[in-house]
C-alpha cells in the first residue's frame, strides 16, 4: 500500500460523518478523509433561517414541505416548529393582555382553538411520516448498495488469487471499478472497513497484472488527468464565499478522489500533497467558521443572560400601583424585542435560556393578572360607595337650610376625595353626576342669597356709622365717654354680616378707633380683649353648630387649669419665711404671679359667660 493510501487510513478516525441522531431522519453518509492538520468540528452550526412575520408563512412552508418532493430535512423542521410555537404564545399573550387591559376577569378568560395550530399539527404529521419512510427507504438502499459493494470485493479477491488470469480479467476489473463508483451509500459504521478491503485487493490487483507498458502507462496518466483535476477544483473552492458550501463540494471531491485509480509510483505521493493541500486550506476556513459561530452564539448567551437578569429583577421589584406595573410591563415587552433580535444560543444552551427567560417574564404576568383581579373587587367596592355618596347628595340637593346642607355636602365633598380610584371612564361619569348634583343645590342657595346681599350692604353702612360715632366721641371727651362708647360697641355688635370683600377692612378701622378710645380711657387689656373675643363669637357660631360649644369646652379647661395653678402658688406662699430681705422679694414677686393669674380666671370666666348669653340668643 503506497504512502497516500496510508494517509487516507490514518485520517479515517478525524473524518467527519454527519449522522442524523432522530430514529424518523435517514443518516447522511460521508466517506471523506479530512487532514490531520485540521481535525473537523464535531457538528455544525445552525443555518441561517428565514424569519417568519406570521403563522401563515410557517404553516404555507411546511405544507410545502409535506405536499412537495424534497426531502424533509431534521433542522429545518425543529426551526419551523420553534417558530410557529414562538408565534402562537406571542399572539395568545396579546390577546389575554387586551382581554385584561379592557377590564375582563382572567379567571373568566378561555383560549379558543386556533385553526392555524390545528392546519399545522397535521401537516407536521404529514411531515413525520414522510421522513420515517424516506429513513426505511434509505437504510434499506445503504443495506443494498453494502451487499453490492462487498460482492465486488470478493470478485476481485478471486481475481487476485488467480495470477495467471490477471490480463485476461483486466477489462471485468475495470467495469467492477466503474460499477463502485455508481454505488452510493452505505451504513457509515461499514464505510471504513468497506473502504480500506476494496484498495487492499486493488492494489494487488494492479500488482499481479501483466499488461504491456503501454497499456499500463496509459491507464496511469488517465488517472492522473483525473485527479489532477481534482485537485484544480479543490484549490478552486478557496475561492467560494460560502465557507459550508466549500466543505461540502470538498467531501464530493475526497469521494471521488479515493475511486479514482492509482497513478505512477512515482507520482503518487506529489499528487497526493497537492489535494491534501488544498483541502486543509478549505478544513481550516470551515473549521475558523465554527469557531467564529460558536464565539457569536455564547455572545448571544450573554446578552440573553444579562436580559433574564433584567426582567428576573424587574418581577423582583414592588409595584405599588397600577402605574408601577405598567411602567414594568412596558420595560419587559421591549426586553421581549431586544430578545426576538438576538440570535441562536449555543444548543446545548439554548433552550434553557428560553426557559429561563420564559420562567421571569410568566412570573411577573401571573402576578400581574393577580393584581388587576384584586384591583378590580377593589374598584367595584369604591364605585358602590361613591355611588352611594350620590344618593346622599340627591337627598340634599331641594333643601333650603342653605348653612347646614352646605356643611353637609362640603363634607360629602370631603369624603369622596378619600375613596380611591375606579375605572377612568366609569370614574368621570360617577363624577360628573355627583358634581351636578351638588351644583344643584349651590345655584339654588346662590340665587336665594341674591337678595341678601342687599342687606350686607346696608349693615355695611351702618357699621361706618357706629365707626364714626366712635370717632367722634373720642374727639368730644364727654364726661359719660365710657358708657357712651360701650353703647356704640353693643350697637356695633348687634348688626348683622357685612359683604365678604368688605369684612376685613371694616373690622381693622373699627378695632383702630375701639384701641385708640381704650387708650385713652384706661381700659384694661383684660376688658379689651374680652370685647375682641365677643366681637369674634358670631364668627365661631357660623362654622358650625357645635363650635360655641367646643370653644366653651376648651374655656373651661383652660378656667380649671388657672384655679388650679392659683391654689399651688397660695399653698406655696404658706411656707415661705418673709423674715428675710431675700424671703419678703420672693413673696412680692409670687403675689403678682397670683393676682396675674386670677386677673386671667376671671377674664376666662367673662368670656364663658359671654359664650352662654350668645347660645340664649
Amino acid at each position: 500500500m503506497d504512502s497516500q493510501e496510508k494517509a487516507l487510513e490514518q485520517e479515517q478516525n478525524v473524518e467527519q460523518n454527519v449522522v442524523e441522531t432522530e430514529a424518523a431522519t435517514p443518516a447522511v453518509e460521508t466517506e471523506t478523509p479530512v487532514v490531520e492538520e485540521t481535525p473537523m468540528v464535531e457538528e455544525e452550526p445552525e443555518p441561517e433561517r428565514k424569519q417568519y412575520q406570521n403563522k401563515k408563512e410557517v404553516l404555507a412552508r411546511a405544507r410545502e414541505i409535506a405536499q412537495g418532493e424534497e426531502a424533509p430535512q431534521k433542522d429545518e423542521v425543529d426551526f419551523l416548529k420553534t417558530a410557529f410555537y414562538k408565534l402562537h404564545i406571542a399572539e395568545r399573550e396579546a390577546r389575554l393582555k387586551e382581554y385584561i387591559d379592557g377590564g375582563g376577569d382572567p379567571e373568566a378568560y378561555q383560549i379558543l382553538p386556533d385553526v392555524d395550530e390545528e392546519a399545522f399539527k397535521a401537516e407536521m404529521g404529514i411531515i413525520k411520516e414522510k421522513r420515517q419512510r424516506l429513513f426505511k427507504e434509505q437504510e434499506q438502499e445503504k443495506q443494498e448498495n453494502l451487499q453490492k459493494k462487498l460482492d465486488i470485493i470478493e470478485k476481485i479477491k478471486g481475481m487476485v488469487t488467480s495470477p495467471e488470469e490477471a490480463n485476461k480479467s483486466y477489462k471485468e476489473f475495470k467495469a467492477l471499478q466503474d460499477e463502485w463508483k455508481e454505488i452510493k451509500n452505505v451504513p457509515a459504521e461499514k464505510a471504513n472497513e468497506l473502504w480500506r478491503n476494496y484498495q487492499l485487493y486493488v492494489e494487488q490487483f494492479y500488482d499481479l497484472l501483466k499488461l504491456n507498458s503501454e497499456a499500463r502507462e496509459y491507464d496511469f496518466k488517465k488517472n492522473l488527468e483525473l485527479k489532477t483535476k481534482l485537485c484544480e477544483a479543490a484549490e478552486k473552492l478557496a475561492d467560494e464565499p460560502d465557507v459550508i458550501s466549500a466543505f461540502h463540494q470538498l467531501q464530493k471531491l475526497h469521494q471521488e478522489y479515493r475511486e479514482t485509480g492509482p497513478v505512477a509510483k512515482e507520482l503518487r505521493e506529489e499528487i497526493w500533497n497537492r489535494f491534501k493541500a488544498a483541502s486543509t486550506v478549505i478544513n481550516k476556513r470551515h473549521q475558523q467558521h465554527f469557531e467564529e459561530l460558536r464565539t457569536k452564539e455564547e455572545d448571544n448567551l450573554s446578552r440573553k443572560t444579562a436580559l433574564c437578569e433584567k426582567v428576573e429583577a424587574i418581577a423582583a421589584e414592588e409595584n405599588k400601583g397600577s402605574g408601577d406595573w405598567e411602567r414594568h410591563t412596558k420595560e419587559i415587552i421591549d426586553i421581549q424585542t431586544e430578545w426576538k433580535k438576538i440570535g441562536f444560543a449555543p444548543q446545548k444552551m439554548n433552550i434553557k435560556i428560553f426557559e429561563r427567560f420564559r420562567a421571569a417574564c410568566d412570573d411577573f404576568f401571573g402576578r400581574k393578572a393577580e393584581y388587576f383581579k384584586g384591583l378590580k373587587e377593589t374598584f367595584k367596592e369604591n364605585a358602590e360607595k361613591k355611588r352611594a355618596l350620590i344618593e346622599k347628595a340627591k337627598a340634599l340637593q331641594d333643601s333650603t337650610e342653605w348653612k347646614s346642607t352646605s356643611d353637609k355636602l362640603i363634607n360629602l365633598q370631603k369624603e369622596w376625595k378619600t375613596i380611591g380610584m375606579v375605572p377612568k371612564k366609569l370614574g368621570d361619569q360617577l363624577w360628573e353626576e355627583f358634581l351636578a348634583t351638588c351644583n344643584k343645590f349651590f345655584e339654588a342657595r346662590n340665587a336665594a342669597g341674591a337678595g341678601g346681599r342687599g342687606e350686607e350692604r346696608q349693615n355695611l353702612e351702618k357699621k361706618r356709622d357706629v365707626i364714626e360715632r366712635l370717632k367722634a366721641a373720642a374727639e368730644e371727651k364727654a364726661e359719660n365717654l365710657q358708657e357712651k362708647v360701650q353703647q356704640l360697641v353693643e350697637e356695633y355688635q348687634s348688626i348683622g354680616h357685612v359683604p365678604f370683600k368688605e369684612k376685613d377692612k371694616i373690622y381693622e378701622e373699627y378695632h383702630a378707633v375701639l384701641d385708640k378710645l381704650y387708650k385713652d380711657l384706661n381700659i384694661t387689656v383684660a376688658k379689651r380683649r374680652l370685647n375682641k373675643f365677643k366681637d369674634n363669637l358670631k364668627q365661631v357660631a357660623e362654622r358650625g353648630e357645635n363650635a360655641l360649644d367646643n370653644e366653651r369646652a376648651r374655656l373651661m379647661r383652660q378656667y380649671e387649669q388657672l384655679k388650679a395653678e392659683v391654689q399651688t402658688y397660695e399653698n406655696n406662699l404658706g411656707f415661705l419665711n418673709a423674715s428675710s430681705k431675700k424671703g419678703n422679694s420672693l413673696i412680692d414677686e409670687m403675689n403678682r404671679k397670683v393676682q396675674k393669674l386670677k386677673d386671667e380666671v376671671q377674664l376666662v370666666r367673662e368670656k364663658i359667660k359671654a359664650i352662654d348669653a350668645e347660645n340664649k340668643e
